[in-house]
């Protein structure tokens, strides 16, 4: 097996194809991991979800950490850690914009919340439309020797 680290290039690739990560936050020295469905966008990991403990731990402490992962035939793998800072997207521009990127993939609001109606969902629910602003990021690959 042989393993390398990703460049930035690399981890950003992998960001832009990923929708599915695993979020972790910290409350009073607890860990609280959860998978986060998310988009990718300047710089922003974008995302979504109904009010809980999350977003509680989150608004108390807002560093957090994303992994993103890829897996490929046999035991190869690719990962990325993304360590940064919640940022609640309270402005009705601001939660659009985070709709539009989200919106463009099937799915999308899973599992944050049910299935959305309708356009904007953001003036009528508890939805907490939310970004990590991406401090560092790194990423590892692995692959099979030949």
């Amino acid at each position: 097996m042989h393993v390398r680290s990703l460049s930035a290039l690399e981890c950003t690739k992998l960001l832009s194809a990923g929708r599915i990560g695993r979020l972790a936050c910290v409350s009073e020295g607890r860990p609280y991991v959860v998978p986060i469905y998310f988009t990718y966008a300047d710089h922003h990991l974008y995302a979504f979800s109904m009010p809980g403990k999350k977003i509680e731990w989150m608004r108390a402490n807002p560093y957090v950490s994303v992994v993103a992962e890829e897996h490929g035939p046999g035991r190869d793998w690719k990962s990325v850690i993304i360590d940064g800072l919640y940022e609640e997207l309270p402005r009705q521009d601001d939660r659009d914009h985070a709709w539009s990127l989200l919106s463009r993939h099937t799915d999308w609001w899973e599992p944050g919340a049910l299935k959305p109606v309708a356009q904007p969902l953001s003036y009528h629910s508890d939805h907490v439309f939310y970004r990590v602003i991406i401090e560092e990021v790194s990423g590892r690959e692995a692959r099979e020797s030949a």
